[in-house]
């Protein structure tokens, strides 16, 4: 289809809330469509419908990025079921290009979500998939990977995120 901006820290509509998808439409699978060109344009490994300007409780995962026979993986009004344990690793964001960081989150996710045919799904991941499972899910509730970081580390990339906001 088409690959979209990637809208980058500084715009405001990163802190939105994203709505549920009610149904599946045309429109929903154009954006499906573009959030895969995009994120494989951009070498990431996950996207969501809100870093490219849309309010819809969507988000993908590029698994090809961890296992080059994995597909992407599509999450439509997805929920977390359970979280356990602990990971700590190095992240990044597309929406932040430049800025990485470890962080601590779930090793271990269980999520419901439907997929692009409109089929419930049940998926149980853990260590990197399960970071950016919980990773994207937090984009549709508005919450960015920088929200996760210590008040030191924050200070320390501070100067960068003047510099993106200035350029949103």
């Amino acid at each position: 289809m088409a690959i979209r901006p990637i809208i980058r820290y500084g715009n405001p509509l990163l802190r939105e809330v994203s709505r549920p998808v009610e149904e599946i439409t045309t429109e929903i699978k154009d954006l499906l469509a573009d959030l895969k060109d995009t994120v494989k344009e951009a070498n990431g490994l996950g996207l969501s419908a809100v870093q490219i300007g849309v309010l819809s409780r969507v988000f993908i995962i590029d698994f090809s990025a961890i296992d080059i026979t994995a597909d992407v993986k599509v999450f439509i009004n997805p929920e977390i079921i359970e979280t356990s344990g602990e990971f700590e690793f190095e992240e990044g964001c597309l929406s932040f290009p430049g800025i990485f960081q470890r962080l601590t989150r779930p090793e271990r996710v269980k999520v419901k979500a439907i997929d692009e045919d409109g089929q419930e799904f049940i998926l149980e991941a853990d260590g990197l998939t399960a970071r950016a499972v919980m990773h994207e899910f937090d984009h549709l509730d508005g919450v960015l990977f920088i929200d996760l970081f210590s008040s030191i580390s924050r200070a320390l990339v501070d100067r960068k995120l003047k510099k993106l906001a200035k350029s949103a």
